[in-house]
């Protein structure tokens, strides 16, 4: 069943993510969508951007992207933000919840960033009880997603497709794979990308991202910086062709951010990620 039937897991073709210049152009001319992608945090009030994604759902199926819940918190995560985005899901009724894994609370002050984690046991300990939290305030099934990473910590002991897929044997949750953040990850520190998708558990896999990337040359050594901020590049084009192979049932999210282009531009780009989808299915 997809999601433009009503059910819990949207087709295997691409979305966008819904920001705040594109509403009433999307209200009004209803370009065809699997689905679109907001940050939960801009819509946990009872405003009038409250109102214009109940519009945008009429149209489409939803999916909820946090960026503030904090999953590798020690001291957990904040139940107040947990209560609010429940209310938004209760409303909303999306298709998919998902969240990264990242801290960015500390004693109640809330940072602007996705900080990264130390890869542990004592990391995926803390990670699966918050997660187990959330699923269980929700009711629901969340997908957490893999980080862009410019820097590693000298405690880290699990490779981090592995410590996703235990996660999700542990919770029960599902796996946001991020292809463009895998791509990034992997130039930066001399990684296979293919080999991280291959290490990921397919079933567990519930959605895919896509973005575009920043290049910085200003260190000597090239730096990829994950700033949704340009079309998808080709590389991760192909890299994205071997998740489909994988994953073959996962959505796809377009992520543009930064640099925000015109509407026709995303659709193009949801387009073409359906045409590599199409490509490798046949």
């Amino acid at each position: 069943m997809s999601l433009l039937d009503g059910g819990v897991e949207p087709r295997a073709t691409a979305g966008i993510g819904l920001r705040a210049p594109h509403f009433a152009e999307i209200l009004a001319t209803r370009p065809a969508l699997s689905f679109v992608e907001v940050h939960s945090e801009n819509f946990i009030g009872n405003g009038p951007a409250l109102r214009q994604l109940e519009a945008a759902r009429a149209l489409y199926p939803v999916s909820l992207h946090g960026v503030g819940l904090s999953l590798g918190s020690a001291e957990g995560i904040d139940r107040d933000h947990l209560a609010r985005l429940k209310t938004l899901a209760d409303r909303i009724d999306p298709a998919l919840v998902s969240e990264h894994l990242s801290w960015s609370v500390n004693g109640g002050v809330y940072l602007n960033d996705l900080l990264p984690l130390p890869l542990t046991e004592e990391t995926l300990t803390v990670v699966c009880r918050n997660v187990e939290v959330m699923q269980e305030t929700l009711g629901r099934r969340v997908l957490v997603e893999n980080p862009s990473s410019y820097l590693r910590f000298h405690q880290s002991r699990i490779p981090e497709p592995e410590f996703l897929a235990e996660l999700a044997r542990r919770s029960g949750c599902g796996i946001l794979c991020d292809v463009n953040n895998i791509y990034v990850t992997a130039e930066n520190f001399g990684l296979d990308a293919v080999a991280y998708l291959d290490a990921l558990p397919t079933a567990a896999v519930g959605e895919m991202h896509l973005a575009g990337h920043f290049r910085d040359e200003r260190r000597g050594r090239p730096l990829l910086i994950d700033d949704h901020g340009a079309p998808v590049a080709d590389a991760v084009w192909d890299l994205y062709a071997h998740a489909v192979r994988r994953f073959r049932q996962a959505p796809t999210l377009i992520e543009w951010d930064s640099k925000l282009p015109g509407l026709p531009v995303l659709v193009q780009e949801a387009r073409r990620a359906d045409e590599v989808a199409g490509s490798v299915h046949a």
